[in-house]
């Protein structure tokens, strides 16, 4: 490829070139072949032609397969960069095409083919340099140098290649280079990512811009927002600040295919593409709520950007400033003093910096010890999601090193009334970051009226052995005594009671699951709760009774169809388990993937950082139901441009308030924050409401209603229907589902601004129904919060309870009841929307 748009045209050669010679011999005809009276003498002389021509055919391939073939080469493209500590850097050389660039860039070349000349390695397969840009300090030299490596050996060149530094130091040792030659330190160089040197590139485009004080410059993909990308393009954008100053780059948008195989943008700390330099890769689309603000290390950067010929997006936009180097947001480190205060890794939190080294020594009064609780703690890249030594980026804690992502609230105590905190950051990858707090705490008693985990972490007492690990190392439920109304397991822990028989193995000792009324060994538990024969499975007889042990056989169709399997458009039915838009069309007319424009958030998914805030558009089908003039009241469902699922005990009529009619609400699509009406929000009001007609007050049976908008809504990122689930789709117990909504965070509190979210899990429809005294009918199932606690919002009535499966997610239930509001080891009680499909369905036309 033409890479960074100078020096040589890069094809690779392909593997095919070597097959052209290759002939294969046509079958022979066995009539041809057949016994004659004798072969004669023409015969048996073209016999012998014919096996002098095998034997040279053979001979040739043989030759052929053992010296050209052990001879194929492949391409290998190297980029870096050397830091030339004998020159000065001039502004001429930010330009490519001028005498003084060309210059420099002759004796780097040349310096180059004298190091590679020194490995044997390198300088039997280099083929030549290219000089791609110059920056300050004194003079940094980036370039790419290409070799033609055997195959099979690439993996020792690249380990030549990554010592780059000795060979340099002992050639400058030597003192053989020329009196003329250039003395270079920091020499830095990685092999080029491979998708880089795509084949497919049709189009190069390369920008440079260099900023300058009190002035925002901005980049953007061509086209921006207009129009799509080009489909098959390698883009770069060199920036450049001054110097003494860094780089500020903020994308508001980012909007990209979802698989970086295909379209990514990537941010380098360098004016090349060096992987050991890349300070992070982007596809897909973010929120323009999510930061996405670098901050180089020095005084230059390089976006890059490849597309594919499919799927072309908007692109992105970014803005590119730059910052004083010192000031505030840049730095970090310095003393701490007092009873208690905050700090952060710099820029937090946005990305923090490459090459970053700080410490922070906290101080507080004599007698005291200090405690340092992370609020947030992200500092996660490739290759240390598992890694315990922390040997990329890391915060270190009184010699006690931190890194990945750390669960919120981690803990840290000093012995002493001092703490030494260092943040480090490599050259590659960068995450958001820490923000963390300290206090001073008594070292004798550094937990007044509350338990005190292993981990120094304090605790309310009353959440030691409920079931919950509180703590985060399990040391609140260790040593405990199970009250009635808890599973005691064999282990010693103590666990909720609903937990029970939800498949599972939350004891850890299996205790929870025995008891189940599960089958033997070589048998399967039917739906029906019938045991059968392994073997009878898929046989294509009905031995449960119910079908449910031909269920997901691998057939394609079912000539049988019961309550539990799929019934496309034609009538048929198939035996997979929830096939409606999974991405296979398992129908033979299809009918399982139609309509399947929905479930989804059109904004990529990230980390939460810290709480149980959603982010903005992470849940487009969520509906704020207001009474006029006086606010939020329920929540509901948008499940197509018109229609919205809510509860039917939020449509009731309730002295003077006449619920039930459309008049008496205002709808909110697109809320994420309550009073804050952005342009992302529409505002809607009701045509009609239908309440489920058996609905029982009393019970809550049957809660669910259907409202009807006066016009239908525009679809955006932030307003998207969720998917409706078939009526045999299986929501099975035990699986992990969440709720939204913006009720109560507690008993008695006021409702949440911001719409939260919180995991629960199904839980055993007998379990609960026990639990809550038989008021659980075939209509109703239950879920519980995982996290637990006051924390937690449980939603609101008339709310989603989302399911996700692969990229898309179902409505499974509906918030109907409860005891209480988030208690811990009480579930929530939700409306199965599957037993009304058919309502829906009669109602909608969904």
């Amino acid at each position: 490829m033409d890479y960074m748009d100078s020096g040589p045209r890069y094809t690779p050669k392909s593997d095919k070139d070597w097959d052209t010679s290759v002939q294969f011999l046509p079958a022979s005809d066995n009539k041809k072949l057949e016994k004659k009276k004798g072969p004669g003498k023409v015969g048996a002389v073209i016999g012998v032609l014919i096996f002098a021509a095998v034997i040279a055919l053979m001979t040739g391939l043989l030759v052929w397969h053992f010296h050209f073939r052990k001879d194929v080469r492949l391409k290998r493209m190297y980029s870096g960069s050397m830091r030339i500590t004998n020159q000065v850097f001039e502004d001429a050389y930010e330009n490519s095409n001028s005498s003084e660039f060309k210059a420099l860039a002759k004796q780097v070349t040349s310096q180059l083919k004298s190091i590679y000349s020194k490995s044997p390695k390198l300088s039997k397969y280099y083929v030549g340099s290219n000089i791609q840009a110059f920056s300050e300090g004194s003079v940094i030299a980036y370039y790419l140098s290409e070799f033609k490596v055997p195959a099979g050996q690439e993996a020792s060149v690249d380990h030549a290649m990554a010592t780059m530094d000795k060979l340099v130091e002992n050639l400058q040792r030597s003192g053989k280079g020329p009196s003329s030659a250039l003395v270079v330190a920091d020499v830095v160089s990685s092999a080029l990512d491979d998708r880089l040197l795509s084949t497919s590139f049709s189009k190069f485009l390369k920008f440079a811009e260099h900023t300058k004080s009190n002035e925002v410059g901005q980049i953007q993909s061509p086209g921006f927002p207009n129009s799509p990308y080009p489909p098959n393009t390698f883009i770069q954008w060199q920036l450049r600040a001054d110097p003494n100053y860094i780089i500020k780059l903020e994308f508001d948008t980012m909007n990209l295919e979802e698989n970086c195989k295909n379209d990514f943008v990537k941010i380098y700390d360098s004016l090349v593409a060096i992987e050991s330099r890349v300070m992070e890769e982007m596809c897909g689309y973010f929120s323009p709520s999510e930061p996405l603000t670098f901050l180089s290390s020095g005084n230059v950067m390089l976006v890059t950007m490849a597309s594919n010929d499919k799927k072309n997006y908007p692109g992105f936009r970014a803005k590119v400033s730059q910052v004083k180097r010192g000031s505030k947001g840049t730095t970090c480190g310095g003393n701490l003093t007092g009873e208690k205060g905050t700090f952060s890794s710099p820029n937090f939190p946005n990305y923090y910096p490459t090459q970053t080294s700080c410490q922070w020594s906290i101080t507080v009064p004599a007698g005291k010890a200090v405690k340092l609780t992370f609020k947030r703690f992200l500092l996660s890249e490739p290759g240390q999601e598992k890694s315990k030594d922390c040997r990329k980026d890391y915060v270190e804690v009184d010699g006690k090193k931190l890194c990945g992502e750390q669960p919120e609230a981690t803990t840290e105590t000093s012995t002493t009334n001092i703490m030494k905190v260092v943040f480090f950051s490599d050259n590659s990858y960068v995450d958001r970051g820490f923000q963390a707090t300290y206090e001073a705490i008594d070292v004798k008693d550094p937990c007044p009226k509350q338990f005190m985990c292993r981990n120094q972490r304090c605790i309310k007492t009353e959440l030691k052995c409920d079931g919950w690990n509180d703590c985060g190392d399990m040391s609140d439920e260790l040593n405990c005594k199970c009250n009635a109304k808890d599973i005691q397991c064999q282990n010693g822990l103590c666990k909720p009671m609903f937990w029970k028989c939800d498949g599972v193995n939350d004891c850890g000792d299996g205790t929870d699951e025995l008891g189940c009324g599960g089958c033997t060994s070589g048998k399967v538990t039917c739906r029906n709760k019938k045991c059968v024969s392994e073997k009878n499975r898929c046989d294509g007889r009905d031995d449960c009774g119910d079908g449910s042990d031909e269920l997901d056989c691998g057939r394609s169709t079912d000539s049988r169809c019961t309550e539990l399997t799929y019934k496309c458009k034609n009538n048929k039915c198939i035996s997979k388990v929830n096939p409606e838009c999974d991405g296979t069309a398992d129908c033979e007319d299809g009918s399982d993937e139609e309509n399947c424009d929905c479930g989804r958030s059109k904004f990529k998914t990230s980390r939460i950082v810290g709480g149980q805030d959603t982010e903005e558009g992470e849940y487009p089908w969520q509906v704020s139901l207001h009474i006029k003039n006086y606010g939020h009241v329920c929540g509901a469902t948008i499940i197509s441009p018109r229609w919205l699922v809510t509860a039917a005990h939020c449509v009731q009529d309730d002295g003077a308030t006449r619920y039930s009619q459309p008049g008496t609400w205002e709808l909110y699509l697109g809320l994420h924050t309550q009073r804050k009406i952005g342009s992302s929000v529409v505002k809607k009001n009701l045509k009609q409401i239908i309440s489920h007609p058996n609905y029982n007050e009393y019970t809550f049976d049957n809660d669910i209603a259907l409202m009807e908008l006066d016009s239908p809504v525009t679809f955006s990122d932030y307003i998207q229907p969720i998917c409706l689930p078939s009526s045999t789709h299986d929501f099975p117990t035990g699986n992990t589902v969440w709720i939204t909504g913006w009720g109560a965070t507690r008993e008695g509190g006021s409702a949440a601004t911001i719409l939260q979210k919180a995991q629960v899990r199904i839980i055993n429809h007998s379990v609960c129904n026990d639990l809550m005294a038989g008021q659980i009918t075939s209509r109703m199932f239950c879920a519980g919060v995982l996290t637990g606690g006051v924390d937690a919002c449980q939603g609101d009535s008339g709310g989603p309870l989302t399911s996700p499966s692969g990229s898309r997610n179902f409505l499974a239930g509906v918030v109907s009841w409860g005891d209480g509001c988030a208690r811990r080891n009480k579930p929530g009680i939700y409306t199965t929307v599957t037993k009304f499909r058919g309502w829906i369905k009669e109602k909608t036309g969904v």
